[in-house]
């Protein structure tokens, strides 16, 4: 499936990320994205409905389940569609009984180790940063623990994956896969990799909710996602990395759009959510159509390593 380009720019939308999550982000690529962001706020994509609609299961509680976990919902239908053949079918003819896709639907709990704050440790690009939780401790200390474990999660969720294939237990890949999906979410986030998450260092506060739970419903149906297939990963432990490094880079972008799209308006109205969803909807878009190429491919990964048994 081809990639079509951010409409906020016309410059060649960068591919960077190599299938063995060795391949980084270079320096002419940063000044690329920094040059397209730049216009950002005066060309942007079909302003959508900021209206939040009610899509939740009876009660406040479930408008905001609903409405909070909507990025998990598309990427995971998104993630069944970009796998090859060979086991789409699979997720096709299961796909409501996974957690996330029921019709009463369960999500994992979220909490602040869903997030790798890995500015709070080391600059960008963080040359140096372990690969391991243990390693990270032995560098970092007590500081470690401050920071999340959104990487280390990842991990133990593909392990568990990859042992429900070799096992042939149905209930126990279709679980874990919607669990993995939903930390691509996270970890295609850039807030969730940054000290100020929240916006709180910068004046900004409730960004996360802005642009996490917010966004995505005041896009609607522009919410449409454009992946491109999903791939074996030859090293999906350093992949997470890989892919930590190629979110981080839209911190301070995101950031510069939910101060533009603020000025001159009074709160965080309807009038702001159109904004915000012209300026930083394309960004939205692009990551979760990153998450969604990037749960497919450790789908299918761990199938391949499980030794591609027959699913029905």
């Amino acid at each position: 499936m081809k990639r079509t380009e951010p409409a906020y720019g016309r410059l060649p939308w960068p591919r960077t990320r190599a299938r063995d999550g060795c391949r980084f982000l270079g320096g002419e690529t940063l000044a690329a994205l920094a040059a397209i962001l730049m216009v950002a706020g005066t060309i942007g994509a079909r302003p959508a409905d900021a209206q939040a609609r009610s899509r939740g299961r009876g009660g406040p509680d479930g408008d905001r389940l609903e409405l909070r976990e909507l990025a998990h919902r598309v990427v995971v239908k998104e993630g069944i569609d970009v796998l090859p053949k060979e086991i789409k079918k699979f997720y096709k003819n299961h796909r409501e009984e996974m957690p996330s896709q029921a019709l009463e639907p369960v999500f994992p709990e979220r909490g602040p180790d869903r997030r790798f704050l890995v500015d709070q440790l080391l600059p960008f690009p963080f040359k140096g940063l372990p690969r391991s939780e243990a390693a990270l401790e032995a560098k970092f200390g007590e500081e470690a623990a401050k920071v999340g474990r959104l990487p280390w999660l990842v991990h133990e969720s593909y392990d568990r994956l990859l042992e429900a294939y070799r096992a042939g237990d149905k209930a126990g890949i279709l679980g874990e896969s919607d669990v993995l999906a939903g930390l691509m979410v996270d970890l295609n986030g850039p807030l969730n990799l940054t000290r100020n998450f929240d916006g709180q260092d910068t004046g900004q506060h409730g960004l996360w909710l802005r642009l996490t739970e917010r966004l995505p419903q005041a896009m609607g149906n522009d919410l449409k996602l454009d992946s491109d297939a999903a791939n074996f990963l030859d090293k999906p432990q350093e992949y997470v990395f890989s892919v930590m490094l190629e979110s981080y880079v839209w911190v301070d972008n995101v950031l510069y759009l939910d101060a533009l799209a603020r000025r001159g308006k009074q709160g965080y109205s309807a009038f702001f959510f159109d904004d915000f969803a012209r300026r930083a909807g394309p960004i939205l878009r692009e990551r979760l159509s990153h998450a969604a190429e990037d749960t497919g491919s450790y789908w299918y990964t761990a199938w391949t390593a499980a030794g591609r048994p027959e699913l029905e």
